[in-house]
């Protein structure tokens, strides 16, 4: 006796395997985050800074709302200082601080999110070239470590590396913890300096003024430092 054939895939079945394919979700990811790359320069979001809004915020709701509009910000591209600063002058230093931070975490992990369930398995083919295969063994074995390192120290894009983590075998919870230990002195910073912008001689903006150049300088000078160990190793 001859078992029946299996019954070959209709046109559905193919053009859902096409859809959900790692190639198929990669351009997705694309057309997403070019499209968002869009309406962030469509929307101008510097105008946060010069105070373009339509009222004040105030309240508990004002802050869920900023937090969210944050997290979506960050994931379409839009530099934290410009929100971190916009948060302090519309919320004050502490409500700005937390705030901030939230939105930190809840852009990281939109980010991560979408890096993960569409682009990694497209992605992780290209990993050919040895400073890449090296920063993803460091984050998929030291995830926590390294992430926390980078959100302490600025000067790497935040979408940038919260897609790479995506890419890599970094697990969520590390990612998410690292990023809401490490982002607090920045963030925190940021948010004081955008309180006290109209009181630029007083010691709370000069103090937060100071943290971000040195931080900044520090993490240039780590960077160069393993820029030049790359290049000898």
């Amino acid at each position: 006796m001859f078992e029946p054939a299996a019954p070959s895939d209709g046109p559905a079945a193919r053009a859902v395997r096409v859809l959900l394919s790692p190639w198929c979700r990669l351009a997705l990811l694309a057309a997403l985050l070019a499209c968002a790359a869009a309406g962030m320069l469509w929307w101008q979001p510097q105008r946060l800074l010069t105070g373009d809004l339509p009222e004040r915020m105030t309240g508990p709701g004002a802050l869920v709302v900023y937090a969210l509009a944050y997290g979506v910000c960050t994931t379409a591209f839009v530099p934290r200082p410009f929100l971190n600063l916009a948060a302090g002058a519309v919320f004050g230093s502490g409500a700005g601080s937390g705030t901030a931070l939230a939105g930190t975490v809840l852009g990281a992990g939109f980010a991560f999110g979408l890096g993960r369930w569409l682009g990694q398995d497209a992605l992780r083919r290209l990993l050919r070239a040895r400073w890449l295969t090296a920063a993803d063994r460091q984050l998929s074995e030291h995830g926590f470590r390294s992430m926390l390192v980078v959100r302490l120290l600025p000067g790497l894009p935040f979408w940038g590396t919260n897609y790479c983590a995506a890419v890599s075998r970094m697990r969520w919870s590390p990612f998410l913890l690292a990023t809401a230990v490490g982002s607090v002195p920045n963030t925190v910073a940021y948010a004081v300096a955008g309180a006290r912008a109209a009181a630029p001689t007083s010691p709370a903006f000069l103090l937060a003024m100071a943290f971000i150049a040195v931080s900044g300088l520090v993490a240039a000078g780590l960077a160069w430092r393993k820029r030049a160990a790359l290049r000898g190793g």
